[in-house]
């Protein structure tokens, strides 16, 4: 059944250029709905991350000893114990440094899988409304590239920000231990790096959601290129659609360059602010050594801890630019979670318990947009049991009565029951269960096609899935395949024929054995020889159930129980085929087409 297409009417949530949320607000929703759930692992690197600190804090305070007491005053005694001193700070920062690598990278990668499965399970929960106006392209690239992005900050960003931070702490106390004057020099100029490395993370935020905007939109070109590659070729439009794609493309390369342009900006700005913060320390160190204000030792602990704090210094603003990559992904990311489907069940639903299969609207009006309706006021009942035939002109609002049934959408106005209970009432998962679907475009999974016939009940037995081929027909070509019922269809089932696979989705729905079946068109696609084999197979899974079916092909549905006349959205005759030839309405006037179109055009 195909689904209107309402991209024009609804963006997706953060598919357009963006201006950067809080930072503080994503990343305690971050912490929160992310991280929290393995607050223990977390504290466990962070350990590893103070081991790693004060080891690291540790060798610059060491340099006062070496310095003063091994080669200024050359005590002997203390080379030995000042050596293994040194060793074991240099182990314990390297076996601290591993723990913590290990663990927070571990963390953070099953963060970011939990997050893409959460992503992914919420996409399957959302109604078709939402599929209808979003880009698939688009929402694949939530689940990839938004993705990779938050992936990129964590594994090169996460696993060392706070083992800097730490660092910086501590090498900072021991510069003010050894001479808080100097320190308070130094440190002078290494304020004046905040602003515009900030300023930086902003820019790339939006610079690089907007680069994701753009890659979505890439991913949706391919895919519509890919899936509809016959049409491109039949209508010989390769070179237009290679000219989108170098649009895109290019466009996509020009915000990548102008983005690591900005992210390169952080490097000079910490080389040049920590220049000057260095000159200034040994300028005015070193006249303080000269004139016996400090020791030799201690200016070179002081040094020491300052070049050491340059480098976590460095990759904190680096990890900036990664962070922030990260956090817009994360945007985009929560903007779709943060999408509720328009379709609700009430919270006192009750499971719907099919008796006999009745299902009947009354006064039902839908639009798909709120604006065009659809269906204007449609009544009539599908009798239990028996078949119910739709047709009319295309547009007329067949496929949408089906797709209202299993409450794929909701109506405007009006019912719809199923045995007397309105089906807004139920469950869906109940309702769902009841129905049935078979359409004329049969979707097939890259799998094997077991699994695709079990998708109509799981957990059903090779026994059961086997019985349900032979009564559609299907168990003889299945059973010819290379690898029988394990054979893999390959994307979308295209390594069978039309009729093999309409086969398999009727041995699905025998499967499902729903109470009420509905076929969307199930034979229009095939040939006389494969239709007469489907339309075998169709009469057996009809047996005892309520049916709705469509047809264009009225010789298809002439023994069909009640045939409603679907004229623009409404019900223009409904009856047998025999009473509606009689009553030379429009029924009689398309059964004329189709029998003499030559007579009727002339």
């Amino acid at each position: 059944m195909a689904l209107p297409d309402l991209s024009a009417a609804l963006p997706l949530p953060g598919s357009s250029p963006v201006t950067p949320a809080s930072t503080g607000v994503l990343y305690r929703r971050l912490l929160r709905e992310a991280v929290a759930p393995y607050a223990g692992r977390f504290a466990l690197a962070g350990l590893c991350m103070f081991a790693v600190a004060v080891s690291t804090a540790a060798l610059a305070w060491l340099m006062d000893p070496v310095v003063n007491q091994v080669f200024v005053a050359r005590r002997a005694e203390l080379l030995w114990p000042v050596g293994l001193a040194v060793f074991a700070t240099f182990a314990v920062k390297g076996i601290g440094a591993y723990g913590q690598t290990v663990i927070m990278t571990r963390v953070g990668q099953t963060v970011l899988t939990d997050l893409q499965n959460r992503l992914f399970r919420h996409l399957l929960e959302m109604d078709l409304t939402f599929f209808a106006a979003h880009r698939t392209g688009a929402l694949i690239s939530r689940l990839t590239t938004d993705i990779a992005a938050m992936r990129t900050a964590v594994s090169t960003a996460l696993t060392g920000l706070g083992r800097e931070a730490l660092s910086i702490i501590f090498l900072v106390g021991v510069m003010f231990y050894q001479d808080w004057l100097l320190a308070s020099v130094a440190f002078v100029a290494f304020p004046a790096t905040v602003i515009p490395i900030s300023t930086l993370g902003r820019r790339l935020r939006t610079m690089t959601a907007n680069t994701q905007v753009q890659t979505g939109a890439f991913m949706t070109l391919v895919e519509q290129c890919l899936s509809g590659i016959r049409l491109v070729k039949a209508y010989r439009m390769e070179d237009y659609e290679n000219a989108r794609a170098q649009r895109l493309t290019s466009d996509i390369r020009d915000r990548i360059i102008k983005t690591e342009r900005v992210k390169a900006l952080a490097s000079p700005l910490m080389e040049t602010f920590g220049g000057v913060a260095v000159t200034i320390v040994i300028v005015y160190g070193g006249w303080r050594v000269i004139g016996g204000e400090t020791t030799a030792g201690a200016f070179f602990s002081f040094i020491t801890a300052l070049l050491s704090a340059y480098r976590p210094m460095k990759a904190l603003a680096n990890a900036n630019a990664s962070v922030n990559e990260g956090l817009a992904g994360a945007e985009r990311l929560f903007a779709v979670l943060d999408t509720k489907p328009a379709l609700h069940e009430k919270s006192d639903a009750v499971a719907l318990r099919v008796t006999r299969g009745e299902v009947r609207f009354e006064n039902v009006t839908f639009s798909y947009t709120g604006a065009l309706e659809a269906l204007k006021g449609i009544s009539f009942t599908a009798a239990p049991g028996k078949t119910t035939a739709l047709v009319g002109p295309s547009g007329a609002g067949k496929t949408t009565v089906l797709n209202l049934i299993p409450r794929f959408y909701d109506i405007t106005s009006g019912t719809i029951t199923i045995d007397g209970h309105n089906i807004a009432d139920v469950t869906l998962a109940s309702l769902r269960d009841a129905v049935a679907l078979v359409s004329q475009d049969v979707v097939l999974f890259d799998d094997s096609v077991r699994a695709n016939i079990r998708y109509g009940r799981a957990g059903a037995s090779d026994a059961d899935i086997e019985e349900a081929a032979r009564a559609a027909g299907a168990h003889e070509f299945i059973s010819a395949l290379s690898e029988g019922f394990e054979t893999v269809v390959g994307e979308r089932g295209q390594g069978l024929s039309g009729g093999q696979r309409q086969r398999i989705a009727i041995a699905r729905a025998l499967l499902k054995d729903a109470p009420i079946l509905l076929l969307d068109e199930a034979t229009s696609a095939l040939d006389a020889e494969t239709e007469r084999q489907v339309q075998s197979a169709l009469e057996r899974l009809k047996q005892g159930r309520t049916t709705l079916v469509i047809a264009h092909r009225l010789a298809t549905v002439a023994t069909a129980d009640q045939i409603c006349v679907i004229d623009q959205g409404r019900v223009a005759e409904d009856g047998a085929h025999g009473t509606l030839l009689s009553k030379g309405g429009l029924y009689a006037r398309l059964h004329a087409l189709q029998v003499s179109p030559g007579m009727a055009a002339g």
